[in-house]
Parts: C-alpha cells; structure tokens; sequence
C-alpha cells in the first residue's frame, strides 16, 4: 500500500509563541480550528470533536503524541466506526521575528476503505483552508 501524506505550509508574519498558542491553547483553537470541549498540549491526553459537511458529520477520535513546547505537536486522528488511523504534525520554526508553520497528515491511506470522503485531495483542501484562511486570518487579522 503507497504511503499517503499531505504537507501545507504558511510563514506567519508574527513570533513563534502566538502561533503556538493558536495550535495549542483551546480557547483559540475554537475560534479557527474545531469546537473540542477539551484540549491540552500533553502527551496522553486525548480528545473528540464532530465535524464534516452540513450532509454528513464525523465523529473525530484523537489522542496527543508528541509535544515540544513552541516547536512540535502531534496527534493521532481516526474517525468513530470507520477503519484507518492517521498522525496530524505541527511543527514551527523561527524564520528571524516571523514562523514557518509546517503541517504534515500522514497515514492517509489507512483509510482507504472508509469511504468517499477521505481521499488524499480532501484532506488537501481542508488542511488548506485551515493554514491559508481560518489560522491566517485569525493569527494575522
């Protein structure tokens, strides 16, 4: 099986500590990402939240993997009876007083089986739409 991943990238005019607590912090994450009614950057901790089209909604089951504080946050991302599990990856890096934010979904092709709407070029558009519009326009105003 071909390992699937999507990559999106964004260097945000703004220092390495705002963009992480965009990515971190939940009363921010509510305001561009997902509405999760719990979220902590800590190894362990695990969370959910529905999200989808206005058809059809899915229930999202994540657990965090991997934290280093202002570089790197990771955590695993399936879907509520459906096959496949998947690994999200922020990490942030300074570029002089600006920070390139890099996203990275791996394990796309897990779920394969699980239907329609989760091909590489959806998890593409979306993972778009959060980076290019709703972080950016949250971050950068």
């Amino acid at each position: 099986m071909k390992k699937e991943s999507v990559l999106v990238e964004r260097t945000f005019d703004t220092p390495i500590a705002k963009v992480w607590s965009a990515i971190s912090d939940n009363s921010e994450l509510k305001e561009w990402y997902f509405d999760i009614e719990e979220f902590e950057p800590k190894v362990g901790f695990t969370f959910d939240f529905l999200a989808g089209s206005e058809e059809k909604k899915f229930f999202h089951l994540c657990e965090v993997t991997e934290v280093e504080e202002e570089k790197k946050l990771a955590y695993t991302w399936r879907y509520d009876n459906y096959p496949g599990n998947s690994t999200v990856c922020w990490e942030l890096k300074p570029v002089g007083e600006k920070t390139l934010l890099r996203l990275t979904h791996t394990g796309l092709e897990t779920f394969a089986e699980a239907g329609p709407e989760f091909t590489k070029e959806s998890f593409t558009e979306g993972w778009n739409y959060f980076m290019h519009d709703a972080l950016k326009n949250y971050i950068e105003g």
